[in-house]
């Protein structure tokens, strides 16, 4: 069966992690909205938590289990400060882990901000057929992720593969991706 070749709109939420961020100043989640909107996709629901490993699995946890959130957008705590500690958060939850995402990742953010981005623990998964991509709090960090690998990845129209098939199989009429040949 070959995949859907028109888009397909993705019910994204975006959660922003962060001890100081108010829905005034979070540019980093605003970002990811605006890119959500004018791709397409829909925003189903924006949350800001503190950096705090309980609460980000509390919204995370309630996100997944909900059939009509697709994919969920989360910025912030992947550095190393003390109070970083969304991958730790994150991690338990997958039911697998997408790792070239956070390889990809940091070889485009190579080119932008050379060897900082190894302080970069940018990382994806599934969960209950949720994609999670996981990204650093800064905006140019966000637009990194976005254009680079998420854009394509939420996309129906992308080949050889993407995730929508998988994240959107409760919908009637979802069909599997397309494989290389």
């Amino acid at each position: 069966m070959s995949a859907s070749k028109e888009f397909v709109p993705v019910n994204i939420a975006v959660l922003t992690v962060s001890d100081t961020r108010t829905e005034d100043t979070d540019s980093s989640g605003k970002s990811l909205v605006d890119n959500v909107s004018a791709s397409g996709h829909v925003v189903i629901d924006k949350k800001i938590v503190a950096d705090d490993i309980y609460q980000i699995r509390a919204v995370l946890s309630q996100w997944i289990a909900q059939v009509d959130v697709e994919a969920v957008l989360i910025t912030g705590g992947t550095g190393f400060s003390d109070r970083d500690s969304t991958p730790e958060a994150v991690l338990p939850l997958f039911d697998k882990e997408v790792k070239g995402y956070g390889e990809v990742f940091r070889q485009i953010s190579y080119q932008e901000i050379g060897t900082s981005t190894i302080q970069s623990r940018a990382l994806a998964g599934l969960a209950n057929r949720t994609a999670i991509f996981v990204m650093p709090g800064s905006t140019g960090a966000c637009k990194t992720a976005w254009n680079g690998v998420i854009k394509d990845q939420l996309d129906a129209t992308h080949r050889p593969c993407n995730f929508v098939a998988l994240i959107t199989k409760h919908r009637e009429g979802s069909v599997e991706c397309e494989t290389r040949s």
